[in-house]
């Protein structure tokens, strides 16, 4: 929760920099956005390409683990199409590249903020970041009503890093696994999926 808190107050205060017109004109250039995209895929590709025990366990891959992310990954992006068009009347396409962020706001806000604009970036990020922080503060209630797979579901691709302890905690080490199984799978989803469906 102190992650999430941090997160959010560092979104506050760039908000409360750009509109004081506090910043040097260089950071604000498009290309910076651009460059920060190249170095967080190439952390990604490190975090994940470091971490052999979760690589081995994608190798070793059942039926039913393999089609957890698969499953999150479809309801996600149609679940976020379809509430963008019948809740805000928006297109249909636009509400399923936020929904394919799948918790990952910090690679798929850059991403289509690049392809789209910021506007739709800014919803990506906020949506995302809600996605995180609701999984963290709902996990053990999410069990209780839905069961162990619940928060797994609603934490998307934050289930190998920033919701993972929670997970462990409502559950167990063996849905602690497919939490990080599920997690890898979607962060590398993100970067293929978010331009997908903006360029498609």
């Amino acid at each position: 929760m102190k992650e999430s808190g941090i997160l959010v107050g560092v979104f506050i205060a760039g908000v409360v920099l750009g509109l004081a017109d506090l910043l040097p004109q260089w950071i604000l250039h498009p290309k910076m956005a651009l460059y920060t995209l190249y170095g967080l895929l190439v952390l990604v590709g490190l975090g994940i390409g470091c971490d052999t025990g979760a690589l081995r366990a994608i190798v070793r891959l059942n039926i039913k683990t393999a089609l957890m992310p698969v499953a999150v990954a479809v309801g996600s992006i149609l679940g976020a199409g379809l509430v963008a068009l019948v809740l805000f009347g928006v297109n249909f396409r636009e509400g399923m590249a936020v929904g394919a962020g799948f918790g990952y706001y910090s690679l798929s806000s850059v991403l289509i903020s690049q392809i789209h604009g910021e506007q739709l970036g800014t919803v990506a990020l906020l949506s995302n970041i809600m996605r995180e922080v609701l999984t963290i503060l709902l996990a053990p209630f999410l069990v209780r009503w839905w069961g162990s797979l619940a928060p797994i579901a609603s934490g998307g691709a934050t289930t190998m890093d920033t919701t993972l302890p929670i997970i462990h905690k409502a559950t167990s080490k063996h849905y602690a696994m497919i939490a990080v199984i599920n997690g890898i799978v979607l962060s590398l989803l993100v970067p293929v999926l978010v331009p997908a469906l903006l360029w498609g």
